[in-house]
C-alpha cells in the first residue's frame, strides 16, 4: 500500500492543504468551550446582556468560519482522492494489458475486475477520509486533554486515563481486522468470479437444468463470505459501543469530581461544562477516529491486492527489432518447440518443428485438446515457448518488438468478439486510417458484403455489446474481415469458419488466396474440408505433431488423419474425394 502513494505526489498541494484546513477547523472547535465557560461565568451569572450577545456572535463566527475551513479542506480531500484513483486505475489497466496471456490465465478475470473496480472504489474512499479526519481527530483528542490541562490539571488527568483506555480498546480491535478484511476480499473474489461464471453460461444452466444445482452452490460461497463478515462485523462493532461507555463512565466521573470542586470554589460552573463538552468532543473524535481505522484497515488490504496486481509483469520480455516487410522466402520456423501453460508440469506442446515459405497455407488438425490453439497463439507471441524457438523471417520472434509484430499478424480467435459500436467503428480496430472502400474490399473477401449491405445504415449500423444482435456466421465473417483490414503479412484463422455453411467457407477461402499479396494463412479447423487444399497441414495428437503434408500425403502416411478423415465422411470418402476434386478445381 505505501507504494501506491507516489501517485498522491502530483496532489501534494491538496493533500497538505486539505488537512490543514480541517486543523484549522479543529482550532475553532477547540475555542467553542472557552467561550461557552466565559458567557455563562461573565455574562450569565451577571446578567450582562450585552457581554452574552457578544458571546453568541462570536460562537456564529467561529461556526461559519469552522464551516468554510471544512468545506475547502472537503474540496481539496476529494480532488486529491479522485486524482488518485484515476492515476492508479489508469496504470492497472495499462498494466493488465501489457500481461501476458500466462500471466491472465493465472490471475483471473474476475479478480482483475474487482481490484479496478471494488478495491479501488474502497482505497479511494480511504484516502479521501485519511486526508480529512487522520490528523484532525488525534488533534482535537489531544487538544482538548491540554485545554483540559489549562482548565484544572487534576480534572484533566480524567482526561488522560480515558484516552489510555480509548486507545486500547481501538487499536486492539484495528490489528486484529486488519488480516480479517483481506480474508473478506479474497472470499469476494471467488463469489464475484462463481456469480460471473454462472451469468455467461446461463443458458447451459438451463439446457442442463442445473438452476438447483448453482444456486445451492452459490449459496454455499456465499454464505461462507457472509459468516466471514458477520464474525469481522461483530468484532468490530463492538467499537463504538466500547467508546461510549468509556467515555460516559469518564463524563459521569468529570462532573462528579467538577460538582465537588464548584461547590468548594476551585471550579466555576462555566469551567465544569468547558470540561463536559471538552469530553464530549473526545467522544465524537474518537468514535469518527475508530470508524476511519476500519476504513484505513479495509483500505490498506485493499491497496495491498491493487499493488501486487500492479507489481505483476509480464513473464515475456519484450525485444526491440521492428517488423519489416518479410524478405525471407522461410517466413516462420518452428525448432523442437514445446509449450507448457501455468503450474503445468506436463508440456502441452512437446518437439513441433516444421516451416512455413512466403504464402503458404498451413492447415492444422487434430483432435479435441490436441494443442492446435497454443500452437498457433505462440506465433503472435500470447504465450512464449517453453523451449526451442519460433523464427519468423530469420530471426528469433523473442527479439522482435511485441507491439510491431502484432501489427503484422491479423488474428481470428476461437470465439468471435464484437465490441458495441458500428461496423464502421469495429473494422477500424484492425487499421484506424482504413477508408470506407478498403472496408469493403475486406468485407468481399471475408464474404461479409451482403451482410452490411443488408443492415440498416451499413457501416453505420449499430453492433450491440458483444454482437448479439448478429448471428455465430455473421459474427465470425465481421471478425474474418477486420482482420483483413490491417493488409497482415500473416493470417491466423483459429475455426474461426465453424459457423459458416461449407460453400461460404470455400468462397472465403479461395478469396483469400487470390488476394494480392496473399498473405501468409494459418487454419485451424475441425473440418477436413477446410483444410483439404492447404500447402501443408500440420497433424497434431495429444500435444505432438503426428503428421506433417499434404493431404494425399497423410492419407497414406499418417493414420490420425485418415481417421479424423473417415470419421466425418465415413464409407463415402472416396465419393467425397471426387467431390472436393470438383471443389479444388472450383477454387
Amino acid at each position: 500500500m505505501k507504494k501506491l502513494l507516489r501517485y498522491l505526489k502530483p496532489y501534494t498541494k491538496e493533500s497538505i492543504l486539505g488537512p490543514l484546513f480541517k486543523l484549522l477547523e479543529a482550532t475553532f472547535e477547540l475555542l467553542v468551550p472557552l467561550v461557552v465557560a466565559a458567557l455563562i461565568d461573565n455574562g450569565i451569572k451577571y446578567n450582562d446582556t450585552g457581554y452574552i450577545i457578544k458571546m453568541c456572535l462570536t460562537l456564529v463566527l467561529l461556526a461559519a468560519v469552522g464551516f468554510i475551513s471544512s468545506v475547502t479542506a472537503q474540496y481539496f480531500a476529494a480532488k486529491a482522492a479522485t486524482g488518485f484513483s484515476k492515476s492508479v486505475k489508469h496504470d492497472l489497466f495499462k498494466n493488465i494489458q501489457e500481461l501476458s496471456y500466462s500471466e491472465i490465465d493465472t490471475l483471473g478475470t474476475t479478480t482483475m475486475i474487482t481490484r479496478i473496480t471494488s478495491d479501488m472504489n474502497q482505497v479511494q474512499q480511504g484516502i479521501n477520509l485519511t486526508l480529512r479526519l487522520l490528523l484532525r481527530s488525534p488533534f482535537v483528542v489531544f487538544g482538548a486533554m491540554v485545554m483540559a490541562f489549562t482548565i484544572d490539571a487534576s480534572q484533566a488527568l480524567i482526561f488522560a486515563v480515558v484516552i489510555l483506555f480509548l486507545s486500547i480498546v481501538v487499536f486492539g480491535i484495528m490489528l486484529w481486522s486488519i488480516p480479517q478484511y483481506r480474508g473478506v476480499q479474497n472470499l469476494l473474489d471467488k463469489v464475484l468470479g462463481l456469480t460471473r461464471e454462472n451469468l455467461n453460461g446461463l443458458r447451459v444452466i438451463r439446457a442442463f437444468g442445473l438452476e438447483q444445482k448453482e444456486i445451492d452452490n452459490f449459496r454455499v460461497r456465499n454464505q461462507k463470505l457472509t459468516s466471514t463478515e458477520q464474525r469481522v462485523g461483530t468484532v468490530t462493532s463492538l467499537m463504538n459501543p466500547a467508546t461510549y461507555v468509556i467515555l460516559n463512565m469518564g463524563i459521569v466521573i468529570l462532573i462528579y469530581s467538577g460538582a465537588i470542586k464548584v461547590n468548594s470554589g476551585t471550579l466555576t460552573q462555566g469551567q465544569v461544562v468547558a470540561l463536559y463538552n471538552y469530553m464530549s468532543q473526545i467522544l465524537v473524535e474518537l468514535v469518527k477516529l475508530a470508524n476511519l481505522i476500519l476504513n484505513i484497515t479495509r483500505s490498506v488490504a485493499c491497496g495491498n491486492r491493487i499493488q501486487d496486481m500492479l507489481e505483476q509483469k509480464s513473464s515475456m520480455i519484450n525485444g526491440t527489432v521492428p517488423v519489416n516487410k518479410f524478405s525471407s522466402d522461410n517466413v516462420i520456423e518452428f525448432r523442437n518447440v514445446c509449450m507448457r501453460y501455468p503450474g503445468s508440469s506436463a508440456d502441452s506442446l512437446s518437439d513441433i518443428s516444421f516451416n512455413v515459405r512466403k504464402g503458404e497455407s498451413i492447415g492444422i488438425i487434430g483432435g479435441t485438446g490436441s494443442g492446435k490453439s497454443s500452437l498457433v497463439n505462440m506465433i503472435p507471441r500470447f504465450y512464449d515457448t517453453y523451449s526451442g524457438d519460433i523464427y519468423i523471417d530469420g530471426k528469433n520472434i523473442k527479439e522482435y518488438d511485441t507491439e510491431s509484430l502484432r501489427e503484422n499478424i491479423g488474428v481470428v480467435p476461437q470465439k468471435a468478439v464484437l465490441f458495441h459500436g458500428t461496423i464502421r467503428d469495429n473494422m477500424k480496430w484492425g487499421r484506424e486510417n482504413v477508408t470506407d472502400e478498403e472496408i469493403y474490399e475486406a468485407l468481399k473477401i471475408a464474404q461479409a458484403e451482403d451482410v452490411v449491405n443488408n443492415k440498416s445504415g451499413k457501416l453505420a449500423y449499430e453492433i450491440a455489446q458483444a454482437g448479439k444482435n448478429l448471428s455465430g456466421g455473421q459474427k465470425q465473417r465481421l471478425t474474418i474481415a477486420r482482420a483483413l483490414v490491417r493488409n497482415p503479412q500473416i493470417l491466423i484463422l483459429d475455426d474461426s469458419a465453424s459457423a459458416l455453411d461449407f460453400a461460404t467457407d470455400r468462397k472465403l477461402r479461395a478469396a483469400i488466396k487470390d488476394m494480392k499479396d496473399a498473405p501468409t494463412t494459418f487454419i485451424v479447423s475441425q473440418r477436413t474440408s477446410s483444410i483439404r487444399f492447404c500447402d501443408k497441414i500440420v497433424v497434431l495428437d495429444d500435444g505432438k505433431m503426428v503428421g506433417l503434408g499434404t493431404h494425399d500425403e497423410l492419407m497414406k502416411s499418417c493414420d490420425v488423419y485418415r481417421e479424423i478423415y473417415e470419421s466425418q465422411y465415413g464409407s463415402q470418402a472416396e465419393d467425397n474425394n471426387t467431390v472436393i476434386g470438383k471443389e479444388a478445381a472450383n477454387e
